[in-house]
Parts: C-alpha cells; sequence; structure tokens
C-alpha cells in the first residue's frame, strides 16, 4: 500500500503553523486537509480521513469537543492533540477523551511527523498491508478499517474485533495462541484474563459466519484460506 493514501486532517487556527505542519506532512507523502476551526472540520467528519492532528485551543468549539464528535462517529480513527496551554492538565484530558499521542507547543515540525508515522504504523501497519483483502468472500479494507460481505453490505466489528480478524488473516492458516493474539492486538501490558480472545472471536463468528475460524484445542485459533 502506497503512503500517499494515507489522509490526514490538521484542525489548527494559527495559519503560519498550519502551512508549516501541512507542507512538511505532503513530504512524506500524506494527504493533508487544512482547517482552521472545529466547526469548519465537523463537515468532514466522514470523508474516509486516517488520522487527526488536533490544536486544543481553537476560536469557538475547542477541539476537546471535537475529539468527543470524531469519537462517536469514528472510535478507531487516531488523534494527535498540539496544545500550549496547562501541558498535564491537557495531557490528561486528552488520554481521557481518547487522543493517541499528545505533543506541547512549541515542538519542531519535524517531531510532529515522527510522531504521525508511529501512530499511523501502529494503526494501519503503514504501508505493510494490502489495501485490500480478501477472505471467505469477504472483503478487508484494511486502510478504512471496515469488512464487507460478498453483497458488499458492511459488517460493524469493533476495534479489538476488526484488530483480532486482521491478525489472524494475516497468519492465514497458521494457529496463533490466545497468549500471541493478546500480545499484538492488546499489548504487552494487558493484565486481563486471555478469554477476553474467547469472547471478541465468538462475536466475529458471529457476524462473519461464513469465515473458516477454527478453534485449534491447544494452540488457540486459525483462519483457513
Amino acid at each position: 500500500m502506497n503512503e500517499t493514501l494515507f489522509k490526514i486532517n490538521l484542525v489548527e487556527d494559527e495559519e503560519s503553523l498550519s502551512s508549516i505542519l501541512k507542507a512538511y506532512m505532503e513530504n512524506e507523502g500524506w494527504s493533508v486537509s487544512v482547517f482552521h476551526t472545529a466547526e469548519e472540520a465537523l463537515d468532514y467528519l466522514h470523508n474516509g480521513v486516517h488520522l487527526w492532528v488536533l490544536d486544543i485551543m481553537l476560536p469557538g468549539m475547542s477541539g476537546y469537543d471535537l475529539i468527543k464528535k470524531i469519537k462517536e462517529n469514528h472510535s478507531e480513527q487516531p488523534v494527535i492533540f498540539i496544545s500550549a496551554r496547562d501541558q498535564d492538565l491537557d495531557k490528561i484530558l486528552g488520554l481521557e477523551l481518547g487522543s493517541d499521542d499528545y505533543l506541547a507547543k512549541p515542538f519542531l515540525p519535524r517531531e510532529l511527523v515522527i510522531r504521525v508515522k508511529k501512530l499511523l504504523h501502529r494503526v494501519y501497519g503503514a504501508g505493510i498491508h494490502e489495501n485490500r483483502m480478501v477472505i471467505s468472500k469477504y472483503q478487508l479494507d484494511v486502510v478504512r478499517r471496515k469488512v464487507f460481505d460478498e453483497e458488499n453490505q458492511q459488517i460493524e466489528l469493533t476495534t479489538k474485533e476488526f484488530d483480532v480478524l486482521l491478525y489472524l488473516v494475516e497468519n492465514v492458516n497458521v494457529a496463533k495462541s490466545r497468549q500471541d493474539i493478546l500480545h499484538e492486538v492488546w499489548g504487552e501490558d494487558y493484565v486481563g484474563s486471555d478469554r477476553a480472545v474467547d469472547d471478541v472471536v465468538r462475536r466475529i463468528r458471529r457476524k462473519m459466519n461464513r469465515l473458516s475460524l477454527e478453534t485449534v484445542y491447544g494452540a488457540g485459533y486459525r483462519i483457513v484460506s
């Protein structure tokens, strides 16, 4: 998948800063749309963007209110907050509302590029996945993180369901243990029960009943092509 497929919405009211950040990000091959107010950005909530970069302090509606709207509509879309206010408070509030990363002003444009790269890589594999994958007549749109059946009807999956599905599809015909899946999808710091995997697998099976998602006793789960 070509990196140019990544679309980023930048919401920043300082015009000089937004044009510099846009230039730096477009230099990486990303497509960047700039908005100077949250209200303006709201009209583009459903334009299939892969990442939001939001200033907290905006004229009118704040970045906090905007991230709430984004997460209500597209919980899977990652967000980076930028702010020049009381940094610790902003950081905590931003993370509680669902931001994935945080940058305090002033920062070097290059630093934002590095953070964006890392986040895109974490969420989308930053170019290592095919754009579309097909398994059991289901289509996985990896970039937009959506799944469609053979009638092209979208199947609504949660973030965890999609992540588990994608991991098993990428390792098709290979059994993956619950621990493998937990480590890959929930992260190394996860301390809950591995039954969380069973719960997600059960929900995927219910939503995608044609999928050959097998239980391999003593070994975990695998999707068979």
